[in-house]
Order: structure tokens, then C-alpha cells, then sequence
């Protein structure tokens, strides 16, 4: 009997081909498309009208706001109109208009579900296999075209199997294992799929989980993918989404054929910090050295979910941040705000000294409130640290967990988290 790996599946299942091997070109059919305010309508539309096409069916499609939320100038307001028009124009009764990051939102509203070929208008869309699903980013045109033909051509990517054996220390989080990642394997692992096991993926919550995934575009990756178990379809039906056993099914064969596979020890990690201005530049956080910061910043799809949320409250109650430095948090989704206000954790920020954002990608993506002066020092949450990206290019930031940006928020420089943790 052949077998298979879990992409392989996906793409064999999607494209009703007999079977499939990497390298493979597939025209597969799409389940879901997801695009968001700044590469979404605003791209696509002129593109559908020349060719005078509609929306194959709208009913797969998933709309968010989150680059221009809220509109800090008139421009930010006249995207975010015709984002709004667009929708109802085309029947999009899944738009999300400003309740979160995409990748959170597409996850908080169960959108997703074993087995699926989704794609996304945004690089970080990996983020959907922690589900099991084939999630991959697309840009405009190519997005134009599935939303026409609600098909894609894809080549079949090789897979390399990471396994995580372990137990993660107090500290210690998905972030950490990711910026480890960035500097051990390298980030030019040029389309391929991204596969996570091991007894350390299997004790880690979904939102930890949806990190891995996310930042397998960090390596370069095409996906990022994690075997659905019991804990997925929990979360999915805790979101309202009806699935049944029968989804466990979607997982690679033990004696597929993979790239390689690629062993690592939980239980030896330690918090990790990347220096500016790549997510490889990374080393264990006791060893940067006393870098003095200007601001801490607390957001993004990876690191400020509720999960991130409480992990930063347990550096910071009892504590007060740095008189020079600004800690300022802006949650992934209007979801985790309301949770993190309802159970005390928004106080416990606050009350340390952290200033609240608006929910929505913000500084990540160098929009709207947070962004950095000239020369300023950042340590920041977040998935990447390019030049100039969150602001000036003379700025610097050095990525960390939430952990770690808490506790150097208080300390005034870059810092290991566990001496502060409670």
C-alpha cells in the first residue's frame, strides 16, 4: 500500500488526482480563501473587473480588517470603505470587520478544519495548518485568480518532519522553539511543508501550536502543518464548528517518504532572543548582553493571543515597567480583549504600567500606533525584526516570547524571563 504524507493527502484529496508525489504539479480546487484589508479588496477588485468576473462563491471566502484598523488618517478610512463595500457588493456574509488578526480570527470562528487546501493573502497564512489543514500564502494576482475559478496550481512540496521530544521549561514557550528554528535549520527551506510531532507538540495548547505553524514562513517554508488529535477538535467545537472523529484521519503516513526528519529536545531549551534585523539572528536570551531598550511591544498573530496575554501578566503583577522604557500591548483579537478584561489579566498589564492598543496588526506591519523613531531599541513579540519594518530604518528590534518582552520591559534592557517569573 502507498503511502503518503500529510500534504500529500491534502493536495491528492483536493485535486482528485489518483496520487501524488512531491514535486508533482496539482490544479486543485480551494476550500477557503481568506484575504484581509491591505492586500485584499483594494488588489483584487480592479483585477476581477477587467476580467469581468464575480466571486466563484462567496460563501468560501473570508474577509478581515485588521492592517488600517482603526483609520488613523483619511486614507486608512477610504480602504477600509471599500473593503466594506466590496464585501457586501459580493455577498460576503464572513467578514470579520475589526475583531482581530486574521489568522486568529479565522481560528476563533472555526473556519478551518482538517484536511482543507485554504490559501490566504497574507505571508503568515501557514498559520491555518495547526489544524491540519494546507494553508499557504498567495499575493493579489494570483488570489484574483482563485477568487474567479476557485482553483489553484500548486507543485507538491517535500515534507520535513521536525520532531519535539520533552518538556518545555517554566519560561519557556512555542516562540522560543520558533526563533530556535529560525537559527538552526535556516530560513531558506524553499517550499516545503513544515511537519511538527512529538510528544512536545502533542502536550502544547492550539494557540502555542498556531505559532509553529505561523512562523514556518519564518524558515522559509511553503506550510506549516500539525496533525489534527483530540485537542483540535475540542477547539474546533468549542468555536461553534460541527466536525466529527472521523477528522483524525488526516495525518501522514509513518512510512511516507519524507525530506528529512529532524529531532529536537524541548527539555534543553532556553528562552530565546533574536537580534535585529533577522528572526535567525537568534541566541539564548541570557547571552545578548545588557542592550538597553526604548519599547516593549506585546502584539501581533504570535504574540498576543490570550495565551500570550496571561503569559506576560505573570511577569508583570506585582511589578512596574522601567520608567524610560513603553510597554505597549495591542491584543490579536477583540475576542482575547474581552477575556483578558473579564479575568483580570488587562488590569494586571495595566496596572504594571502597559499602555492597551487597538486590536490589529499596528506596529508589526509598521501601520498605525507603536511604530519606532530614529535609532530607537525595541524588544517586541512579534514574528519579524526586518529593517524598518515597525518603523524607522536605523530603529532595532529583537524578537522574544512574551515571557521575555514582559520581563525586559521591567528590567529596562533585554533580559532572561525566568528570574522574574512568580
Amino acid at each position: 500500500m502507498t503511502a503518503y504524507t500529510l500534504a500529500e493527502k491534502i493536495l491528492m484529496r483536493a485535486s482528485g488526482a489518483g496520487s501524488v508525489r512531491d514535486g508533482d504539479i496539482v490544479v486543485a480546487k480551494v476550500d477557503l480563501a481568506m484575504m484581509h484589508d491591505s492586500g485584499g479588496p483594494r488588489r483584487v477588485a480592479p483585477y476581477l473587473q477587467q476580467l469581468g468576473a464575480k466571486v466563484w462563491n462567496p460563501d468560501k471566502v473570508v474577509l478581515v480588517s485588521d492592517h488600517y484598523v482603526p483609520a488613523v488618517d483619511p486614507q486608512s478610512a477610504a480602504i477600509l470603505s471599500l473593503t466594506r463595500r466590496w464585501a457586501q457588493e459580493n455577498g460576503i456574509t464572513r467578514f470579520h470587520d475589526m475583531q482581530g488578526i486574521c489568522h486568529v480570527v479565522l481560528q476563533e470562528n472555526a473556519h478551518l478544519r482538517p484536511g482543507m487546501l485554504v490559501v490566504g493573502g497574507d505571508s503568515h497564512s501557514p498559520s491555518g495548518g495547526a489544524v491540519g489543514a494546507f494553508m499557504v500564502g498567495i499575493g493579489a494576482t494570483e488570489m484574483a485568480g482563485v477568487l474567479a475559478t476557485g482553483e489553484i496550481w500548486l507543485r507538491v512540496p517535500e515534507t520535513l518532519r521536525v520532531k519535539w521530544t520533552g518538556q518545555l521549561a517554566a519560561g519557556v514557550c512555542a516562540k522560543d522553539m520558533m526563533l530556535a528554528l529560525c537559527r538552526d535549520l535556516g530560513q531558506n527551506n524553499d517550499y516545503k511543508a513544515i511537519e511538527y510531532y512529538g510528544s512536545t507538540i502533542t502536550s502544547l495548547p492550539m494557540a502555542e501550536r498556531f505559532v509553529l505553524c505561523n512562523m514556518s514562513a519564518e524558515l522559509g517554508a511553503k506550510a506549516g502543518m500539525i496533525a489534527p488529535d483530540e485537542k483540535t477538535l475540542a477547539e474546533i467545537r468549542a468555536n461553534g464548528g460541527d466536525i466529527d472523529d472521523s477528522a483524525l484521519q488526516w495525518r501522514s503516513d509513518e512510512d511516507a517518504e519524507f525530506e528529512r526528519v529532524v529531532e529536537f529536545d524541548a527539555g534543553r531549551l532556553a528562552p530565546q532572543v533574536a537580534a535585529p534585523h533577522s528572526p535567525g539572528n537568534t541566541v539564548a536570551a541570557d547571552q545578548v548582553g545588557r542592550v538597553r531598550i526604548d519599547q516593549a511591544y506585546i502584539g501581533a498573530c504570535t504574540g498576543a493571543k490570550l495565551t500570550d496575554l496571561h503569559m506576560a501578566a505573570q511577569v508583570l503583577r506585582g511589578r512596574k515597567v522601567a520608567p524610560h522604557v513603553r510597554l505597549l500591548v495591542a491584543p490579536a483579537s477583540l475576542r482575547a480583549t474581552q477575556i483578558a478584561a473579564a479575568d483580570g489579566t488587562l488590569a494586571a498589564l495595566t496596572a504594571a504600567g502597559a499602555i492597551l492598543l487597538p486590536t490589529g496588526c499596528g506596529a508589526c506591519a509598521g501601520y498605525g500606533a507603536g511604530v519606532l523613531a530614529e535609532g530607537e531599541v525595541c524588544i517586541s513579540s512579534t514574528a519579524r525584526n526586518f529593517k524598518g519594518r515597525m518603523g524607522h530604518p536605523t530603529s532595532q528590534v529583537y524578537l522574544g516570547s512574551p515571557f521575555t518582552v514582559a520581563a525586559s520591559a521591567v528590567a529596562g534592557y533585554v533580559t532572561d524571563p525566568r528570574a522574574l517569573l512568580h
